[in-house]
């Protein structure tokens, strides 16, 4: 049963601050995500800017909660949140928390969620109710095969229809010791 401690404790974290950009940063299950605590970090010096996370849970197997600073959101956290009609619905509330959404690194399997309208995590929840009016920034981070597929380029500019922003791929050695797309 939900109760009222953890039902303001939501509220508090997600109260907003006059002058503050609020950032949520989506991360999904690409090698990429190790970069996750530095991001966060590199965030959090710029003046006014409050940060969350948001993560799938593939994306946990590269990165050390304990070495991120702010609240990270998970499946988890949205189905013990509701309970009855009453409840907050984490997905919704993240996306009236956040002015910009940052999805650092995009997996192949997100993007392609994404592209698709399929919203079965948390992440792709914010994402499928994210208010087009504010921005949404992705950073594709995939295997140099995965990127060059045929079907990646047809899911990027889908995304770029529906008004998010691509930040593209940069190329360096891969941990699997290709040359190729990385981002983040």
């Amino acid at each position: 049963m939900q109760t009222e401690e953890h039902d303001s404790g939501l509220k508090a974290g997600l109260l907003k601050s006059c002058g503050t950009c609020r950032v949520l940063v989506g991360v999904t299950g690409s090698v990429a995500a190790l970069k996750l605590p530095v991001l966060v970090s590199q965030l959090l010096q710029l003046s006014g800017v409050d940060v969350r996370v948001v993560t799938t849970e593939h994306a946990k197997h590269f990165y050390n909660p304990a070495e991120v600073s702010v609240k990270v959101y998970d499946d988890k956290d949205e189905w013990e949140l509701w309970t009855q009609r009453s409840d907050p619905v984490l997905h919704i509330e993240l996306r009236r928390w956040a002015d910009l959404f940052v999805i650092a690194p995009l997996d192949a399997n997100t993007l392609g969620k994404i592209a698709n309208g399929i919203c079965d995590n948390l992440l792709t929840c914010v994402v499928r109710a994210w208010d087009t009016s504010r921005p949404l920034l992705f950073c594709p981070a995939m295997n140099t095969a995965m990127w060059q597929h045929p079907i990646t380029a047809q899911q990027v500019s889908r995304l770029t229809e529906f008004g998010y922003v691509e930040i593209p791929c940069i190329a360096k050695k891969l941990v699997c010791g290709d040359e190729g797309g990385f981002s983040v």
